[in-house]
């Protein structure tokens, strides 16, 4: 799907200016015979291997938001479990120089259903790979993000710093 219309309606109207977002991220785990995994996609704009993620749409609830960029990225119908983190991103600059800056949500959550495969448009691989042996390259933050859904339940994190 790429940016959503509501951003590039806002984008005419403002230039580049900052805007300030509010983003979701899905880290989904499962039982594998030797060991936990990690549902991971490969970025079509970075190459890299990051969860599956998007852009809240105006109204809609960060695990709506989830639910439906899992079906569009990956093929997934999922289920979010619990909360993990909600964490002020830093500031970004995009090669076209719109300036941004994200309210994130992560959520642990679960695979129920569909064919996993790439969209071939934001999604160019998608895989379960061991929680101990995540591919490169990767976000910074995907090791920190796979620990704390692999820890038993505990608070909403402010930060993903180690």
């Amino acid at each position: 799907m790429g940016t959503p219309n509501f951003i590039l309606e806002l984008r005419r109207r403002i230039g580049h200016e900052p805007l300030w977002l509010m983003g979701a991220t899905l880290v989904c785990l499962r039982d594998a015979p030797d060991g936990r995994e990690v549902l991971l996609e490969r970025r079509a704009d970075n190459g890299r291997w990051a969860f599956v993620s998007g852009i809240v749409e105006p109204g809609e609830h960060p695990v709506d938001c989830l639910v439906r960029e899992a079906v569009e990225e990956v093929g997934a119908r999922v289920e979010v479990d619990r909360m993990l983190w909600c964490v002020v991103t830093e500031p970004k600059t995009y090669a076209n120089g719109d300036h941004t800056q994200y309210l994130d949500h992560g959520y642990l959550g679960r695979v129920v259903g569909g064919t996993l495969r790439p969209d071939g448009d934001e999604t160019t691989d998608v895989g379960w790979f061991p929680v101990d042996a995540l591919p490169e390259p990767r976000l910074a933050t995907l090791e920190r993000c796979v620990r704390l859904a692999c820890e038993p339940g505990h608070d909403v994190v402010a930060s993903l710093d180690a």
